[in-house]
């Protein structure tokens, strides 16, 4: 009886276990050095991108890495003042979804919230409402504007009311590496906190929203952030 079941185990992995292997390993190294989508847990880019957004991530947008790894095989271009990205964080090795702010050789400062680059304070401007927080709460405690990077501006958030690092730097960036930030300027553990970002820790570049999800009411679906692209 015990040889009839292994013979018969050995018979269905011959069959098809070798195609279900080689299957997993193709889809696994597409997700590891092609393409990905990664769940937003946090605010911490809001309000570009909000709790339950899951963003489409393209990791050929600035090279190719060997599958599970973050060697680079070759490269093609590097990431660009304003391009959000995700990446391993220098602190504990999370995966983190940050807009690079600074590249290197750059000098960044912050003054009251407002960022100061190779000795020039950026424009800010108004937001239009679809630019706005997504919910009451935000739109109470937090002041959206909209911010000049790089001529195509993009929305921020500042919390008055909530103890934050408003203010650093002057600070030069090294030679590759990157200096990151979230949106969410007040509520947001980034470059100010954990320090540059090695371009080898770079996993690719977000997109775009693939589905959002409101996390706070039974996961309804945000009809109007399915398939939207991130600027």
């Amino acid at each position: 009886m015990q040889k009839t079941w292994k013979r018969n185990l050995l018979l269905i992995w011959k069959g098809w276990g070798y195609s279900i292997v080689i299957a997993v390993i193709i889809a696994t190294s597409f997700k590891s050095a092609i393409a990905d989508w990664n769940v937003v847990p946090t605010g911490s880019m809001k309000p570009t991108i909000v709790e339950g957004d899951r963003i489409f991530i393209n990791k050929l947008a600035y090279d190719l890495k060997i599958p599970y790894t973050t060697w680079h095989i070759a490269q093609w271009r590097n990431p660009q003042r304003g391009d959000i990205v995700v990446f391993y964080s220098p602190k504990d090795h999370k995966r983190l979804v940050k807009r690079v702010i600074g590249l290197p050789g750059d000098t960044i400062a912050m003054y009251n919230d407002h960022l100061k680059i190779n000795g020039r304070f950026l424009s800010y401007g108004a937001v239009d409402h679809q630019q706005q927080a997504v919910s009451t709460e935000d739109a109470l405690q937090r002041i959206c504007f909209k911010e000049n990077l790089t001529g195509k501006p993009h929305p921020v958030m500042i919390s008055p009311y909530r103890p934050a690092l408003r203010s650093f730097g002057p600070t030069r960036v090294p030679e590759g590496k990157y200096f990151m930030m979230g949106d969410n300027r007040d509520n947001s553990a980034d470059s100010r906190f954990f320090g540059f970002v090695d371009r080898d820790q770079v996993v690719g570049r977000a997109l775009g929203i693939v589905i959002s999800l409101d996390i706070n009411h039974y996961y309804n679906p945000r009809w109007e952030r399915f398939f939207t692209a991130l600027q």
